[in-house]
């Protein structure tokens, strides 16, 4: 097994299911193109289950480097695995490694990398923010003005 996966047309995998399942002993995963809706992954069940085991390692691994006392180092090492976090002030920075690692083991167990996925993007987009200083200003600055009245919120039953 060498590549990681490969990118096959949908329509292979319902005109040709045999063939196509048979690819995956080549790779470990086949992107199943769509054309008119997001593309599907099709994985064999072994390799899932490793990936899960790697996922729920590392954020056991995380934790256990803070519970340890050893922030210093995780945050030290994270702009190699995270570039842009190196635009995030120490005081954000700090947030986010204490997020990462309880999103990363609630994710674990629950086996779904939604949330950790929804969490990295969101930091991601606060450490666009703050590199950008013309957008960080537009969007920290005090609006100007009486900006009207506010409506109420509404209440669900």
């Amino acid at each position: 097994m060498t590549a990681a996966y490969e990118s096959v047309p949908f329509s292979e995998l319902l005109h040709h299911p045999a063939a196509t399942a048979r690819r995956l002993e080549a790779v470990r995963a086949l992107r199943l193109r769509r054309r008119d809706d997001e593309d599907l992954a099709l994985i064999r069940v072994d390799q899932l289950e490793q990936n899960t085991t790697v996922v729920d390692f590392t954020s056991r691994l995380l934790a256990g480097l803070v519970r340890g006392g050893n922030v210093a180092i995780l945050r030290e090492v994270l702009p190699d695995a995270l570039p842009w976090s190196t635009f995030l002030p120490k005081d954000d920075l700090d947030s986010f490694v204490g997020e990462l690692v309880s999103t990363a083991q609630g994710a674990a167990a629950l086996d779904n990398l939604t949330p950790l996925a929804l969490l990295l993007t969101q930091w991601r987009h606060s450490a666009e923010i703050y590199a950008d200083p013309t957008l960080h200003a537009a969007l920290t600055r005090e609006p100007e003005g009486d900006l009207g009245p506010v409506p109420a919120p509404e209440t669900t039953a």
